[in-house]
């Protein structure tokens, strides 16, 4: 029994050990399957007539800080939560940012498993959006 505690004990630390290997290996694993858009794209995306909803992925303190001119706030631990309510057409464009471009890559693979054909994920995030000289408010 002491030696199947120890095991279990040594796989638990493991995990919070190299939690961080998981976590990028999970964002990983979601950009196989979901599609980014880049900071030029998605420029071009707000200049022309194409509807689409921005909505930013980050907790509630970095969007107070400020975010993208004209996005919506979902964080990405109610997005599952309240997306339909928000944006009830499954087939509707969507692009998603965080920060760096792996939470919304993870937001946007939960939303295309709950059936949303017509998502993206912004390649390098709000710092992207930044670099690329796009409007921001708060």
């Amino acid at each position: 029994m002491y030696k199947f505690a120890t095991l279990i004990l040594a796989a638990s630390l493991a995990t919070v050990c190299f939690g961080q290997d998981s976590y990028q290996a999970l964002v990983k694993d979601a950009k196989t399957r979901v599609k980014e858009v880049d900071a030029e794209q998605l420029k071009k995306m707000q200049s022309s007539s194409e509807k689409f909803t921005l909505i930013d992925v980050r907790e509630d303190n970095e969007w107070e800080a400020g975010h993208a001119a004209g996005a919506m706030h979902l964080g990405k631990g109610v997005i599952e939560r309240d997306i339909e309510k928000k944006v009830p057409r499954k087939d509707a464009k969507v692009v998603l940012y965080c920060g760096g471009g792996s939470r919304s890559a993870l937001a946007a693979d939960a939303l295309m498993k709950m059936g949303y054909s017509n998502v993206f994920s912004l390649a390098g995030g709000l710092g992207a959006y930044k670099a690329a000289g796009l409007p921001l408010e708060k």
